[in-house]
């Protein structure tokens, strides 16, 4: 199962995910903001935004949000973002 192991805050809505394989991808939050739902409203304060920890290896927020890491990782993965340790 991969799981977040070091997350860096880049911007008002990007992180710099890091898993545990090895690879890593910057993140940007932009859509997820968009949504405007209850649990994401938060997010689009950059103060808050930062506030992003890891929580059983999954990234979460104070207010109960999280995303799971291995969702995460295929995203990023199909989408090209992802970047693999050299073999």
């Amino acid at each position: 199962m991969i799981k977040l192991v070091h997350i860096a805050v880049t911007g008002a809505d990007a992180l710099t995910l890091t898993f545990s394989d090895g690879s890593h991808a910057a993140w940007s939050a932009a859509d997820l903001i968009a949504r405007d739902t209850v649990m994401t409203r938060p997010l689009a304060d950059p103060a808050y935004f930062a506030r992003a920890f890891i929580d059983g290896g999954a990234l979460a927020w104070p207010n109960g949000f999280e995303l799971s890491a291995d969702a995460l990782h295929r995203r990023l993965a199909a989408s090209g973002a992802l970047t693999r340790p050299a073999a």
